[in-house]
């Protein structure tokens, strides 16, 4: 079955506030609006989102642009992070290097890359599994675990290499189109401004 994975665009950053609970900027709310309002998400398609407020925001858009309800699911939240909270960006860069880099080790307390990626993947299988035959789906979620996604989709290594920011936007709002059934993408991460129409036929 054909689907989308998006990642939400800019956040409004508060370092008082659990990342989860972070919701979109304003760059990041017209970011996504824009892209609804485009209509690239078909009519009835089914918007699955992880529960972080970001995502979910992202959701709200697609879902009204679809004429459908969010279905939202803890397990396809990002990797947890709870362990260091909030970090300064250079440090989150750099003990995300090392996250990817060593998808087996709990590094500084974070979720194991290897145990995200299963938990991820694992709900889009079962979400995949509960639409009627060629649904559309889209899922709106985040970057780390879209990339261990997609890495699984690709049958790639877990590799930073495969993040969201060396190809698509910086900010953010990006894409890629997969066929979990084929175990194939359809693109690479590109972001939500630039879409080519015709993935689900």
């Amino acid at each position: 079955m054909r689907a989308l994975y998006v990642t939400h665009p800019q956040v409004r950053v508060d370092p008082s506030v659990p990342v989860p609970q972070w919701g979109l900027s304003d760059a990041g709310r017209s970011r996504a609006e824009a892209f609804a309002r485009r209509g690239i998400i078909p009519k009835g398609a089914v918007i699955h989102s992880s529960e972080e407020t970001k995502a979910v925001e992202l959701a709200e858009f697609l879902a009204a642009a679809a004429g459908t309800r969010i279905i939202t699911d803890l397990a396809m939240g990002e990797n947890d992070r709870s362990a260091t909270g909030f970090l300064p960006p250079d440090l989150f860069e750099a003990t995300a290097d090392r996250f990817f880099a060593d998808p087996n080790a709990s590094i500084d307390g974070w979720e194991r890359a290897i145990d995200a990626q299963i938990r991820i993947v694992n709900a889009v299988v079962t979400a995949l599994a509960s639409a009627p035959t060629n649904t559309p789906m889209v899922f709106c979620g985040h970057g780390a675990v879209g990339t261990l996604l997609k890495c699984h989709v690709a049958g790639r290594s877990i590799s930073r290499a495969e993040d969201q920011n060396r190809g698509g936007h910086k900010g953010g709002g990006n894409y890629f189109s997969f066929d979990l059934d084929a175990m194939r993408l359809g693109s690479e991460w590109t972001a939500m401004e630039d879409f080519a129409p015709g993935w689900f036929g």
